[in-house]
């Protein structure tokens, strides 16, 4: 009877195991319907499902796409921002996000599409009848063949006592500017906070979370996203192969072979039915294949310096490596208190060498611009030497104009944007980095860093920052502003300096004490702390300025204050030779094209070790610039 009964006890767990596995699978449905009783109490809040088919109902009235000239987007966070991928359109790219308003604790979620063109310094509203719906927090990322994949994001009624996740994908044509929902089922799950990349004809997407109410689940998996199919297609892993954990709010930039990850956050467990927030820095390198059964993850150690830890910070690629900006970290003092402390660090990751360095505003300095005349004969010259190789080497072909011209459009786009520089209205220029943030909209068109909002907390209260600037990478040398508003912020800082006054009027008596304390000793010891400052100056110059090695010390290196323009005219046959080392099949114009590609990625390569020679350079007797002679032209020296 005892083994009869053991064996219907186990039957029994077997069958709850069961039971509780569908019930797994209903969860998210019945916790939305838990929402929406709870948030039936308040009777202002409104149906999710009824503000969702009003947002439908008057985006049907829009017939057609309609772009009408706007000053700038209104205030809003958790928008998606990209650069505009169409080949030659200097444009940004800004849809979703929500805002709050604080006189009534409503919040609205928007779908407008907003462009700006940086010829004409111009915002635009883009309104059209197949737009999705509106929602923040979702991911975005732009392809090189001219379209953008929006997937997932949020939406909530307009007191939040009732959140939607989303798990619809949108492919968004940035020539015309039309949207197109791509039905499949067996995509991605409903979720926020995820992040997504490009590799080659592959859209990447990882990681996320999802609210279902009750309970807060992050997500690990990772999905590609077919250009030439439209079709969504998770990636499996070997069972013991080592993975990401699950996290949201993560960085994941592309690469020549795959992707890099790093930071995040999540939750973990912290005792029976408790969880605490985890800020993740760890850093993985997603090595992709044409054959996606191959794809596998590769922990990389971290080497050097290293940003603290932060969330809300999530970086965006230019030019073989990762520009971060800004975050929050989170101290869990106790259960009922939090302090955060909030950031505006710039930083660079360089990822061929895996290595992270402080990006740092120079001062603005004005300098005599003088045009060249005989910049067209070295074009010409450097034109006739590399046609004189391909010639010699037998791959010159009879047609070369077509990449010709795309070479001689990229030098003429360096000197307008140097024109244009000059020309363009008078800015702000800001010579210390935009104020502590997290959460903000990043970009970067050409060499150009854009960053949109962003969020700063006093206490329990979120103040939305409405701002734009722009950061030059390649100069560094101010900050661009194009609007902020920080009244709120500096009001809510003015309010918590008052508390803690009033809160230090009890130890006044002990501070004086401590002061003349201080005093004494700063007296008696002025020497000690001339000896530290000069210590705490050598260790700021260790961290800041490490030598960067050189992954390819074969290939030329760029001069101290040698603009790209000036590097490939002095390098251009070097790299073609290169080019034609390491490219047997490619003919004249294509070999020409890969020379040029070479030569710039070399240039951005080795940019952080030349700022630190540059540094030392004006540091020795204010160097500013490096003008180059020109052998032709002679001049008496007496």
């Amino acid at each position: 009877m005892a083994k009869k009964g053991k064996k219907d006890k186990e039957a029994k767990k077997a069958r709850t195991e069961l039971k509780n596995k569908k019930n797994l699978e209903k969860a998210e449905s019945k916790d939305k319907k838990r929402s929406k009783k709870l948030g039936s109490e308040d009777d202002d809040d409104l149906d999710i499902d009824e503000v969702l088919a009003n947002y439908k109902k008057e985006q049907e009235l829009f017939e057609q796409v309609l772009v009408t000239n706007v000053e700038k987007p209104s205030p809003r966070m958790n928008p998606c921002m990209i650069s505009n991928p169409v080949h030659g359109k200097r444009e940004l790219i800004l849809f979703g996000g929500e805002h709050t308003d604080s006189s009534t604790s409503t919040t609205t979620f928007y779908n407008e599409l907003f462009t700006y063109t940086l010829e004409s310094d111009q915002w635009r509203k883009i309104t059209s009848k197949n737009a999705p719906m509106p929602r923040s927090s979702a991911a975005a990322a732009a392809h090189p063949s001219g379209v953008a994949l929006l997937h997932g994001g949020e939406f909530s009624s307009p007191r939040q006592n009732t959140f939607y996740h989303y798990s619809d994908t949108w492919l968004l044509d940035c020539n015309t500017k039309e949207w197109t929902k791509i039905d499949q089922k067996n995509g991605p799950s409903a979720r926020s906070g995820h992040r997504m990349t490009v590799w080659k004809n592959f859209f990447i997407m990882h990681g996320g979370f999802r609210d279902l109410g009750t309970s807060t689940t992050y997500l690990k998996d990772c999905w590609l996203f077919d250009i030439t199919t439209y079709k969504w297609k998770q990636v499996e892993f070997p069972p013991n192969h080592p993975i990401p954990d699950a996290r949201s709010g993560h960085s994941l930039i592309p690469t020549q072979e795959g992707a890099v990850l790093w930071g995040g956050y999540c939750k973990v467990k912290a005792g029976k039915g408790l969880q605490k927030g985890k800020t993740l820095t760890d850093c993985w390198y997603l090595k992709m294949k044409s054959d996606t059964s191959g794809l596998r993850w590769e922990r990389r150690k971290k080497q050097g310096f290293q940003p603290s830890p932060r969330v809300g910070c999530s970086m965006v690629h230019h030019k073989g490596r990762g520009i971060l900006f800004g975050g929050v970290y989170d101290y869990e003092e106790t259960e009922e208190a939090m302090s955060s402390e909030f950031y505006n660090d710039l930083f660079s990751y360089q990822v061929e060498s895996n290595r992270w360095f402080t990006l740092k505003m120079r001062p603005q300095k004005k300098k005599a611009v003088t045009v060249s005349k005989s910049s067209k004969n070295k074009d010409d010259e450097l034109e006739n030497i590399l046609n004189d190789i391909l010639q010699k080497a037998n791959l010159a072909d009879d047609d070369t104009t077509e990449d010709d011209n795309e070479i001689e459009k990229e030098l003429r786009r360096m000197d307008e944007e140097e024109e244009l520089e000059n020309k363009s209205k008078e800015f702000t220029i800001l010579t210390q980095l935009p104020h502590p943030r997290f959460n903000a909209a990043t970009a970067v068109v050409d060499d150009m860093l854009f960053i949109f909002g962003g969020i700063w907390e006093f206490g329990e209260k979120d103040f939305v920052i409405d701002s734009l600037y722009c950061i030059d990478l390649n100069k560094l040398d101010g900050v661009k502003l194009f609007w902020q508003d920080l009244e709120a912020v500096e009001r809510a800082k003015q309010l918590g300096d008052e508390e803690e006054e009033e809160d230090d009027d009890d130890y006044e008596e002990d501070d004086d004490e401590v002061e003349a304390e201080d005093e004494q000793y700063e007296a008696n010891d002025d020497k000690l702390v001339a000896e530290e400052e000069e210590d705490e100056e050598e260790e700021e110059i260790e961290e800041e300025g490490p030598e960067i090695p050189d992954l390819r010390p074969w290939l030329p290196h760029p001069k101290a204050f040698e603009n790209l323009r000036s590097f490939y005219v002095r390098t251009g046959a070097d790299f073609l030779q290169w080019a034609i080392s390491n490219n047997r099949d490619a003919k004249g114009k294509h070999l020409k094209k890969h020379a040029f590609d070479l030569c710039q990625d070399r240039w951005w390569e080795r940019r952080e070790q030349i700022r630190i020679e540059e540094d030392k350079l004006e540091d020795m007797g204010g160097v500013e610039g490096i003008v180059e002679r020109d052998p032709a032209q002679s001049t008496k020296r007496r």
